[in-house]
């Protein structure tokens, strides 16, 4: 197939999922809430957290369930987010969770410029609740929350991993013919 037949058979796929898109927020719009409890992490600072706090003054919490500092992966991910989390956070509340102890949370964050709030569920059972892994074993994906009437309810959520659409370095490398290959994310590439 040549250069412009190729083009025009991608545009129609990507026109595709923008149709698939829109079907899904339909989909997104039917669901029925799932109550949670007013789990407590701990941020950065020590102290613990509820989730309803965590809020703030918005109605509307993404939380990511990050695997830790020895994931490059879950680390790729959170590069991507500090660089859209002012737009993110000014439609919702965002916060990135992880099985990390706080100091180690934050000694890593600094290190990456990360600017989001990090808290860490270490010792609880919100991650697993949530359905993202068990003590030693987790899994990466995000969860989104509303409150509503008093109460907190989890509206959606979906695992991470590459290829999503969380990540555009996967769709980047889409672009290439060989596609990601073998490739890995490092914490440094220099």
């Amino acid at each position: 197939m040549n250069y412009s037949e190729s083009t025009n058979r991608l545009q129609a796929l990507r026109e595709r999922i923008t149709d698939l898109r829109k079907e899904m927020r339909t989909v997104q719009q039917s669901i029925e809430p799932q109550t949670v409890g007013d789990y407590s992490l701990t941020n950065a600072a020590g102290q613990k957290v509820n989730l309803a706090q965590l809020f703030g003054d918005k109605d509307t919490l993404f939380v990511i369930h990050n695997m830790g500092a020895g994931c490059s992966y879950c680390t790729l991910w959170a590069d991507g987010f500090n660089g859209v989390y002012e737009h993110l956070n000014d439609r919702a509340a965002f916060v990135v969770t992880s099985p990390d102890a706080p100091d180690k949370q934050r000694k890593f964050a600094q290190g990456r410029g990360w600017r989001f709030p990090m808290l860490s569920h270490a010792g609880t059972t919100f991650a697993q609740d949530m359905g993202y892994g068990e003590p030693g074993h987790w899994a990466p994906g995000v969860s989104v929350f509303k409150r509503r009437g008093g109460q907190i309810v989890r509206v959606s959520d979906t695992k991470l991993g590459p290829g999503d659409d969380f990540c555009n370095v996967w769709h980047f490398f889409d672009m290439i013919p060989e596609g990601s290959a073998d490739w890995r994310p490092k914490y440094n590439y220099g």
